[in-house]
């Protein structure tokens, strides 16, 4: 029979000690994944690293609660968050439960995916399962005002998609080929890690659907958010830890502010660019 500690006895302990509420450490994952910018970082296994294992490592947990408002990104980001999120999970035995906000597509649905379990607001944009790659062509710039474009390499496929010069379609296949790879890990990723996927609909065409269309398709398992799903899951007294994102030292918050050359330009473009990733789910 366990010991139990008398009350009076409990008082003079730490906090920490003495609180017996159910606790779920909660990590944010919000944002574009991958580089946005130099002075201005999307999400990437080096930025969310210490926020996982600080969440895993919280003494006296019952889950971990990874809350996702992400269109996607970079491919190998995604997929080493997953991963990491994964080994974490079965190093301490710990439940994943994943949230999802406004978007978990593309690279955030695989991120998503790295949970037990995945919740989502009936409105909640998830999918998106495929890859996509876009640029744009210059090729006519450059003669029109008068530039010359002076290119030198060593290997044919070098200068690959050179957006300044006419599309090869040797470099389209190449590019197509290395696509089909990545689409085939990720399509066994989400079929692994859901195995009650409907039949009825081919879900790796890149679509996207609603959250309450997502739960009869085995996309989610259930229909609601954080703090009502864990409360009733683990009572109204459950202890929600957000684990803080480290912001790094004096020199780093500075040049995220623009502080650097180039900085306001670079958080402006950046800015616009992670609008246009949630723009294209109407968000």
């Amino acid at each position: 029979m366990p010991f139990a500690l008398p009350d009076a006895l409990r008082a003079l302990l730490p906090r920490r000690f003495r609180d017996r509420r159910p606790r779920v450490a909660v990590v944010r994952l919000s944002g574009t994944i991958g580089a946005v910018s130099p002075l201005r970082p999307g999400l990437s296994i080096g930025g969310v690293a210490g926020s996982l294992e600080r969440a895993f490592a919280m003494p006296g947990i019952k889950a971990v609660a990874i809350v996702i408002n992400s269109p996607g990104g970079s491919p190998a980001q995604s997929h080493l968050i997953h991963r990491r999120i994964r080994a974490l999970a079965e190093e301490k035995t710990l439940p994943v439960v994943a949230f999802v906000e406004d978007v978990a597509a593309s690279g955030g649905y695989m991120i998503a995916c790295a949970a037990d379990e995945i919740v989502a607001d009936p409105t909640s944009i998830v999918g998106s399962i495929g890859v996509v790659s876009a640029g744009f062509g210059f090729q006519g710039l450059l003669e029109k005002i008068g530039v010359e474009r002076r290119v030198h390499t060593q290997g044919e496929a070098k200068s690959m998609l050179d957006p300044f010069r006419p599309e090869d379609p040797a470099d389209v296949e190449r590019l197509k080929r290395l696509q089909a790879d990545i689409q085939d890990l990720f399509t066994g990723l989400v079929t692994s890690r859901r195995p009650n996927l409907s039949k009825a609909e081919n879900l790796f065409t890149g679509a996207v659907w609603t959250g309450r269309q997502a739960l009869p398709l085995g996309l989610v398992d259930a229909l609601g958010d954080v703090r009502a799903t864990l409360r009733a899951r683990f009572g109204d007294t459950v202890d929600l830890r957000l684990v803080a994102e480290a912001k790094g030292g004096l020199l780093s918050r500075l040049l995220r502010r623009g502080g650097a050359p180039g900085g306001i330009a670079e958080d402006a473009m950046a800015a616009l660019e992670a609008r246009a990733a949630f723009a294209r789910f109407g968000l």
